[in-house]
């Protein structure tokens, strides 16, 4: 496919030929009735030849499955929709010293798992100097000073200790969102933040968040699946520290930390 083109279509074997594969647990035991159900919903779905690739049993009213078969539906690319990275990626060194020039402080970061969410795998994969993926994580940067709350963390607790530490970022990861836990989570931050004293800006991240989505629930910015540290101590220094002088409302902070109109 060369760059001019803008119509796509999934493959398998061969370039074009529609192939994708699909995996989707239905709650019926796992027998040869349950194959056909999955067939049956597969071609509802628009998969067609469609073929069972992989059954197994969870527990015993419940059955997971792999089908693999053809689609007809195409994908525009130019009609595509994404957030792209609207800041430079810096380097540590390129971070602590724009926060030492032009912060003349720390720049305090206050981290944490709002709700019953238990899972620190994210939040700490951010936060705790040992990172991800060969990247040091933000407690490695001297200029940042970090807070990590961990796990289940009640809202109400986490605007407390932002505003005792005079936090300039809130992080908030949500690995665990069935049911939409993760938004209305979300949700009640945002307006727990509005009675606040001072509003800090507020970045979320997690698997299952749409980075589309910001706006619609009232943080600053949402990262999903595969952000790494440093993407995310460029954006704090993008929001905080070099696009600062031109930002306006309630994030905007002198070097001394107050909140500025």
């Amino acid at each position: 496919m060369t760059p001019t083109h803008t119509i796509v279509r999934p493959y398998g074997d061969t370039t074009g030929d529609g192939m994708v594969q699909l995996s989707f647990t239905l709650p019926v035991p796992a027998d040869k009735r349950a194959e056909g159900a999955a067939l049956q919903l597969a071609g509802k779905m628009g998969m067609d030849p469609a073929m069972v690739v992989h059954t197994r049993p969870v527990g015993e009213d419940f059955t997971f499955f792999v089908v693999y078969g053809r689609v007809n539906h195409l994908v525009d690319l130019s009609t595509v929709e994404v957030v792209e990275r609207d800041f430079p990626l810096l380097t540590a060194k390129e971070v602590n010293a724009l926060v030492r020039q032009r912060l003349r402080r720390k720049l305090v970061v206050v981290g944490a798992c709002i709700g019953t969410d238990a899972h620190t795998v994210g939040i700490d994969a951010i936060l705790n100097v040992k990172g991800i993926a060969g990247e040091k994580g933000l407690e490695y940067y001297r200029e940042l000073r970090v807070v990590n709350l961990g796990a289940q963390v009640a809202v109400p607790d986490l605007v407390a200790a932002a505003v005792a530490e005079r936090a300039d970022a809130v992080l908030v990861s949500q690995v665990v969102t069935q049911r939409d836990a993760h938004l209305d989570n979300t949700r009640e931050m945002v307006a727990a933040f509005r009675d606040a004293p001072q509003r800090p800006l507020l970045v979320v991240g997690g698997p299952r968040f749409d980075e589309l989505m910001a706006g619609q629930l009232g943080v600053d910015r949402v990262f999903g699946r595969g952000t790494t540290p440093r993407e995310v101590a460029s954006y704090l220094v993008h929001a905080l520290v070099t696009d600062r002088p031109h930002r306006s409302g309630p994030h905007r902070r002198s070097p001394q930390g107050t909140v500025a109109a």
